[in-house]
């Protein structure tokens, strides 16, 4: 009834209701897009076109009303702010999700065998080279993570070797290893591909 009502009301419906409906799906479509990009660059390549689909039908709905409303300048205004706002929130999304693997390569500052060792007693697979730096020789130490861990192991670099040079890089596919056990359980762990998971 109520609906009926907002809508006979063609004033309230074109220029209040619709560019809201506009804006949150608009998110909606550019929040599942985002998330899909992600997906698809770090091979989840299964579930990418599933999104993709509901990404692609909320899009036609809502071109769809902006061309029936084309006099309308608060739909325009709708359609650019939620792009904007559901890009952000779609990255806010992944970084919640944690999906992924990460390389962390490490340069110490000062001797790296009790970094090393903490890392491996904490099952972190470590690979460490000797290599010859602006100051002399270095120790480069190598693991790769989950991205759900990147806190946890920046912490022991922190502790071990505060002032220590690291990088991190996204990496999208691995094969064997050793890993590092979560408690917590992956809504995403049935998509993992080439991975294996070493107690």
């Amino acid at each position: 009834m109520l609906l009926s009502i907002l809508y006979n009301d063609s004033s309230l419906f074109t220029w209040v209701i619709l560019p809201v409906l506009i804006f949150l799906a608009r998110i909606s479509d550019q929040s599942i897009g985002t998330v899909r990009l992600i997906f698809l660059s770090k091979g989840y390549k299964h579930l990418a076109p599933f999104l993709g689909f509901f990404e692609v039908i909320i899009w036609l709905v809502t071109v769809g009303q902006i061309m029936q409303h084309l006099d309308n300048v608060l739909c325009y205004i709708a359609y650019g702010a939620g792009f904007a706002t559901g890009n952000y929130i779609g990255m806010v999304i992944e970084e919640k999700l944690s999906i992924g693997n990460v390389l962390i390569r490490i340069i110490p500052r000062k001797d790296s065998m009790d970094l090393i060792k903490f890392l491996r007693d904490n099952n972190y697979g470590v690979t460490s080279v000797e290599a010859e730096g602006a100051k002399g020789r270095v120790d480069i130490v190598f693991t790769i993570i989950k991205r759900k861990d990147i806190d946890h192991v920046v912490s022991i670099i922190n502790e071990f070797n505060p002032a220590a040079f690291y990088t991190i890089e996204d990496i999208k596919a691995i094969k064997e290893g050793i890993f590092r056990q979560s408690n917590r359980s992956s809504i995403f762990k049935s998509l993992s591909f080439g991975t294996k998971i070493s107690k």
